[in-house]
């Protein structure tokens, strides 16, 4: 099989695979091409209410395959960014889900989810100093908000991996899982994910993403959705939520 991203929706969860296993899911320039729009397309669909994002195999993603980008550093760095930047964009929760090795381009994409579950043995590298390239200002900025910026440094100066208990230690990652329990435990936390509303879960991303313009927005759809009286007689009634709000499609 050629190097491309597989994708599927199961019970209102989208899953993006990086498969390109004889590179250890390096991404080629077309996958990282393909990434947006794929993107795009999914938080489109009324079904998908959250996105696990995971490599074939066991590795999540090596970076990228250096073979495949014969333009300009400047191009290819690019390509990286548009990606990384849609999918931090995406405006439904998303997870990485990695095994073994979350490198470079790899790292970045990772960054940028929301979430990042990780079984023990993952190793996680930024590693932009081995091959005299400056990181994007964006990635660098999601890296230093994510990990502090002792942590970001100590990644970018030296390229070096960290493991799965340094990275939980400095805030890369969010969960370690033994190994064989990753898929269960993604299932289980995916399916939380879209039993809650997506109504605040929209607004908070933003919110957390650090946008401050929309405030009166989000209350007045908080009013109009009938979320807030909905989840209230839920709990009163001790039934699952029935909540109504979904992203709004793009235009």
């Amino acid at each position: 099989m050629e190097p491309q991203l597989l994708h599927g929706v199961t019970g209102s969860v989208a899953t993006v695979v990086v498969h390109h296993p004889a590179k250890r899911n390096a991404m080629t320039a077309a996958m990282w091409r393909a990434l947006p729009p794929l993107l795009d397309a999914l938080a489109a669909d009324p079904a998908v209410r959250a996105l696990v994002l995971t490599g074939e195999g066991a590795t999540f993603c090596a970076g990228a395959d250096i073979s495949t980008l014969r333009g300009s550093a400047e191009e290819a760095q690019g390509l990286a960014v548009r990606a990384e930047e849609a999918l931090a964009a995406f405006p439904k929760p998303t997870l990485a889900a990695v095994r073994g090795h979350c490198v470079g381009g790899g790292a970045q994409l990772a960054a940028a989810c929301d979430l990042r579950f990780a079984e023990e043995g993952a190793l996680f590298g930024v590693t932009p100093a081995k091959l005299g390239i400056v990181y994007p200002a964006s990635a660098t900025r999601r890296l230093v908000s994510l990990v502090g910026p002792a942590t970001a440094k100590y990644l970018l100066f030296s390229g070096e991996l960290i493991d799965t208990v340094r990275a939980l230690r400095t805030g890369f990652v969010d969960e370690v899982l033994p190994e064989g329990e990753l898929g269960k435990r993604v299932a289980e936390f995916t399916r939380v994910l879209v039993s809650r509303s997506q109504l605040t879960q929209a607004a908070a991303k933003e919110f957390a993403d650090g946008r401050t313009d929309r405030g009166a927005y989000w209350t007045g759809q908080m009013r109009a959705s009938g979320d807030t009286a909905e989840g209230v007689a839920a709990f009163l009634e001790r039934r699952r939520p029935q909540f109504t709000w979904s992203v709004p499609g793009r235009g």
